[in-house]
């Protein structure tokens, strides 16, 4: 066992000086941290039980790009840079890049990785925002509600590539209808003609003929529940050991997907007219620049593609080393490309178009292996990443479920499995749809704005900066506090407001839902959004004394409390509010 002292760096206006001691020591091959807070007057305080870390740095930046890089990259990305102007959709979408989003990856690594908990429990440093937590938790165990049954599609579609004709090719199948029209036929002027890829997803594997709507589920389809009990069982022996095991699973699942991308692109570009396909798909038309939907839609799909919200960056970060330089680790932009056309969105381009496109090539049963191997890996890791994120945060809150981890692990993928059926009934899609539409739309903008609010205001943009100096010796940039304090929260703020005001109910191709369905959806995004406002009144009628001591308790970190008896608050202080 060694032991290492992080040097002392004065805390400016945060009060006593403090040391963190960092026991480390290898068993089995990983490394395992312990810390505790020291005071000038020599009192310990300690900070935690002894806690597991990354056994290789390459695993926290493969469990992170992993994540990140998931299946709306494939589905969502494409769809909206060929609908929004191709090339020039680019322009806001790096923009916002660049003003939002990079500055709050950085601050939810910072952040867990300075406070070592996970998404609840990092909120000791204001205490009043511990709700946010709980919302970003409950965010990640509704999309995991629904995203498990895509890994399970693409599972059940991986089997049916294993054939010497893939099924979606013709209309002679058991499940087509008098409607279905062979990919070769001329579709057009014939809105009543469906494709066999339309046919074999929706009644092939979804059996949506055999449901009218919402209210019209039926039992689970027994081929389906057994793709998503594989699924299931996967992610528990990725996840049960914590980051020992999931940070070896990744070197296969986060890398995969790169191998396989290679491999389709150089397919693509021999095939005949790829580069008329491409000079298409990134055709810039800066017109639509004048259309506020289309920077809408960058700003949301930024979110999205960085996977800022969940909690999952928080959780993986504090499993870094405390010294661990997590700037650096700051993964470059990804842009996802593709040269078909794009009609659909969501799971009717992975799922219809996609394979629809794979079915006229040459050998098309060995590329639709290739392409559904690359479906997996790009799912199973992000739903890790979401699993870990509740798992995390829910025993770093409740200490007692550390010892139990194994069993804890167990019970939440259960509950995900069992809650996940409903998706796989006749009528799951319908469940799916309205899942997907308020699972984590609205709720994880108003999220990370709380998130950006408690720290750059609360807590303080000057008290942040001074952690991370703590944490990789050299202060943020004038950039990224500007970011923080300013820009990024009113980004936020603009895209709450404009997500309620743009707000279209759910509706899933001609199928409209009903008013009760609605409101359901919206039951749901507000019972995590909630999560705030319910902690933030328990916290402070909890907390002893008069009304401004219970805010001065409330928004001053735990390990201060002792500076607010002595009436020293930093946050009733005017330079608090004005420091950058």
């Amino acid at each position: 066992m060694s032991s290492a002292m992080a040097p002392v760096k004065p805390s400016g206006t945060a009060g006593p000086k403090e040391v963190e001691l960092i026991l480390v020591k290898e068993q089995n091959g990983v490394q395992f941290t312990s810390s505790a807070l020291v005071s000038p007057s020599g009192q310990t305080h300690p900070s935690g039980e002894e806690r597991e870390t990354w056994g290789k740095k390459i695993d926290f930046l493969l469990s992170v790009i992993g994540f990140a890089v998931d299946l709306a990259n494939v589905w969502r990305f494409p769809y909206l840079c060929y609908k929004n102007g191709g090339g020039a959709f680019l322009v806001p979408y790096l923009f916002f890049m660049v003003i939002a989003g990079m500055p709050l990856f950085y601050m939810e690594l910072a952040l867990g990785q300075y406070n070592r908990e996970g998404a609840a429990g990092v909120w000791k440093i204001c205490p009043i925002f511990k709700g946010v937590g709980f919302t970003v938790i409950l965010i990640s165990l509704y999309v995991g509600f629904y995203y498990n049954v895509i890994i399970a599609w693409a599972l059940f579609y991986l089997f049916s590539s294993f054939s010497g004709e893939l099924p979606w090719i013709h209309c002679n199948n058991t499940w087509n209808s008098p409607n279905c029209s062979d990919l070769n036929s001329t579709l057009l002027n014939d809105t009543y003609k469906t494709t066999p890829a339309l046919e074999y997803f929706e009644r092939g594997v979804l059996h949506l003929h055999e449901s009218s709507g919402i209210d019209d589920l039926g039992l689970p389809r027994w081929q389906l529940t057994s793709c998503l009990a594989v699924v299931i069982v996967v992610l528990y022996f990725s996840l049960w050991k914590g980051v020992k095991t999931s940070g070896k699973v990744v070197w296969i699942t986060a890398t995969m997907p790169y191998v396989v991308l290679t491999v389709l692109l150089l397919r693509g570009i021999t095939l005949p007219g790829a580069i008329d396909g491409i000079k298409a798909y990134l055709s810039v038309d800066f017109l639509r620049l004048c259309d506020a939907q289309v920077w809408i839609e960058a700003a949301t799909q930024i979110c999205f593609s960085l996977g800022v919200g969940f909690g999952v960056l928080i959780a993986f970060s504090s499993y870094n080393k405390f010294s661990n330089n997590c700037y650096s680790k700051i993964s470059p932009v990804h842009f996802s490309l593709n040269v078909f056309k794009f009609g659909k969105k969501g799971p009717g381009l992975v799922f219809i178009i996609y394979p629809e496109a794979i079915a006229t090539l040459p050998g098309s049963s060995v590329w639709a292996v290739i392409f559904f191997i690359m479906l997996l890996t790009l799912g199973i890791d992000s739903a890790m990443g979401g699993m870990e994120s509740v798992i995390t945060g829910l025993t770093d809150e409740f200490k007692f479920l550390h010892k139990h981890r194994e069993l804890f692990t167990l019970f939440i993928v259960v509950f995900t499995f069992l809650i996940s059926l409903i998706c796989v009934t006749n009528g799951g899609i319908y469940v799916f749809t309205l899942l997907d539409h308020f699972a984590a739309g609205t709720s994880i903008l108003f999220g990370v704005l709380i998130e950006a609010i408690g720290i750059s205001w609360f807590y303080g943009v000057d008290r942040f900066s001074d952690d991370i100096q703590e944490m990789i010796g050299q202060r943020p940039g004038l950039y990224w506090r500007l970011c923080w304090k300013f820009v990024s929260p009113c980004f936020l703020l603009f895209m709450v407001v404009v997500s309620f005001a743009t707000f279209n109910p759910p509706k899933y191709g001609s199928y409209y839902f009903p008013a009760w369905a609605t409101m359901l959806g919206w039951c749901l995004s507000i019972s995590s959004m909630i999560m705030v406002p319910l902690y933030a009144f328990y916290k402070f009628c909890s907390l002893p004394g008069s009304f401004c001591d219970k805010l001065a308790y409330a928004i001053t970190p735990e390990t201060e409390h002792h500076l607010v008896e002595r009436g020293e608050v930093r946050q009733f202080t005017l330079h608090h509010w004005l420091v950058v």
